[in-house]
């Protein structure tokens, strides 16, 4: 998908969100687990009942890969249905990804034409020749991790050189010339707050995939605020407040209501900035 397309969908159906589908074999309703494929048919439900609210699922990788051959299955399974029900929905494989060179265009040819994935998270420590795989795919993206939402953000990519610069600015400044905004993303933590600030100043135009509202508590209308652009520029996340907002047999209804909510409130957001 396109910039423009990603735009389109939001404008279209006033929302911004993207849903985790973060889904763990031991959370699912335990009507589920007689089934072939519960991991699947857990995806299935939540996917028909919050289509409508979002424009992107992220299918986060280590949920499957914890669940072996079935949950890989399961996650291709997943993509084969979004992609032939759900085609005008943006797919991010959240896998984290990045090796030596060679090994990162056996990552990209996995994801981007295997699978035919939208767009991968990319870990970019390891330098351009790491992430350069990932950007030679027309119309695939790359979402590269830059200041993430968990405490450990402090340890490294909040830590500052001698000029006053953070690691995590370095990251958006160098990464800016491997890629540019039609191809890549990057990841920022809702829970970084007025951070947002710093990050529009060295990538004023980027779209940011924002993990962290809803079960981590990072604020819709703090990031909005610091970090919406003119067409939005925003792909907030939301996974285990959305997919496990029940544990009953009504977890699809429920968690298409808590969608809703968050679209809503999205909508809210939206009109003053287009």
């Amino acid at each position: 998908m396109t910039r423009k397309e990603i735009t389109e969908q939001i404008f279209k159906k006033k929302s911004f969100l993207c849903i985790g589908l973060d889904t763990d074999i031991k959370k699912i309703p335990k009507s589920l687990l007689d089934n072939d494929d519960p991991i699947f048919d857990f995806n299935k439900a939540i996917i028909d009942a919050t289509a409508p609210y979002c424009v992107a699922y992220k299918p986060n990788l280590a949920f499957y890969e914890a669940a072996g051959i079935k949950g890989m299955i399961a996650f291709e399974k997943t993509v084969e249905y979004l992609k032939k029900n759900y085609h005008e929905h943006f797919i991010i494989a959240d896998a984290k990804r990045g090796d030596i060179g060679n090994t990162s265009a056996m990552y990209a040819r996995t994801f981007f034409e295997e699978y035919d994935i939208d767009a991968l998270t990319v870990a970019p420590y390891m330098g351009e020749d790491s992430v350069a795989p990932f950007l030679g795919y027309d119309g695939k993206w790359v979402v590269l991790l830059a200041l993430t939402s968990n405490k450990g953000s402090y340890d490294l990519q909040l830590t500052e050189d001698k000029s006053g610069e953070k690691l995590f600015e370095k990251v958006l400044r160098k990464a800016q010339e491997w890629g540019n905004d039609e191809n890549l993303m990057f990841v920022v933590g809702a829970t970084q707050g007025r951070m947002f600030e710093n990050v529009r100043r060295i990538a004023p135009h980027s779209f940011l995939l924002v993990p962290g509202i809803g079960a981590q508590g990072g604020s819709l209308e703090e990031v909005c605020r610091f970090g919406m652009t003119d067409d939005c520029g925003l792909l907030v996340n939301s996974s285990r407040g959305i997919i496990y907002a029940s544990s009953g047999n009504d977890f699809a209804e429920v968690a298409a209501s808590k969608a809703e909510e968050v679209q809503q409130q999205m909508q809210a957001l939206l009109p003053s900035f287009k």
